[in-house]
């Protein structure tokens, strides 16, 4: 076998570092290569592979990115845990029977209209002493249902409080502690809930404290037109006549 060298001449240290070798074998042999290094196609190589795989990790990190947005989303579409509305439900539908109590001339426009025009404006017509009477009688109690009524509907809206005072820090904790959009906005609708529920309570106190006293003056200027009409009938239904009357002698 015969190796064939070839030395080559190089201008620049640099260059001194690229070898080719060239081996050839004696003629007749089947074994036969030529070995070549070449360190620029190498580098270039190196270089490709970097950044092929920083296109790699700029994949994983956007991957990571919208892994982190769609939980993200998933936690703002969350629902909240916590709910207190049949609590509220509850609260309404107790002041909505006590108000449903009321006797007689109750919150109906169209009953108060007809009612009260019989019980306290034209209530003497056709009516004897004894009916005049019963009507006064019941006249008083009407009044006094009514001031039974407002006592009541004040207890409900007071007993209410403690309701609304654990309802509400219930709902506070929740909201500060709410892991998305939807979750803060849920507990601040019931939040709003429990503020609506609690003016419905005071409106419907108020409402009743004016049906009662409204009552009662009512029954006040009914007793006095009574009054005047019994005294009327005494004077008319009679032989009496006035005289002076001397109650004490000279």
């Amino acid at each position: 076998m015969i190796l064939s060298v070839f030395r080559l001449r190089y201008r620049h240290p640099i260059a001194a570092g690229a070898l080719v070798l060239a081996v050839t074998f004696a003629p007749g042999s089947t074994d036969a290569f030529d070995i070549v290094y070449d360190p620029s196609n190498y580098a270039q190589n190196v270089l490709t592979a970097a950044r092929a795989l920083q296109q790699i990790n700029n994949q994983i990190t956007s991957l990571a990115n919208q892994t982190q947005m769609l939980i993200n989303q998933a936690k703002h579409l969350a629902s909240l845990p916590t709910s207190v509305l049949s609590q509220i439900d509850g609260n309404f539908a107790e002041m909505k029977r006590l108000m449903g109590e009321a006797d007689k001339l109750a919150y109906n426009v169209g009953n108060i209209e007809t009612q009260f025009s019989s019980t306290f404006q034209n209530f003497a017509v056709g009516k004897t002493d004894a009916q005049l009477i019963t009507s006064a009688r019941d006249r008083w109690q009407q009044s006094l249902s009514a001031y039974e009524h407002s006592l009541k509907a004040g207890a409900v809206a007071v007993q209410n409080l403690d309701g609304t005072r654990a309802q509400t820090s219930t709902l506070v904790d929740s909201s500060q502690s709410a892991v998305g959009v939807l979750q803060a906005t849920q507990a601040g609708n019931q939040l709003i809930g429990v503020q609506t529920r609690q003016l419905a309570d005071l409106t419907a106190m108020l409402a009743a404290q004016g049906r009662a006293d409204a009552l009662e003056n009512s029954r006040k200027a009914a007793a006095q037109e009574q009054s005047r009409e019994q005294l009327s009938r005494f004077l008319t239904g009679s032989s009496y006549s006035p005289t002076p009357v001397r109650m004490f002698h000279d």
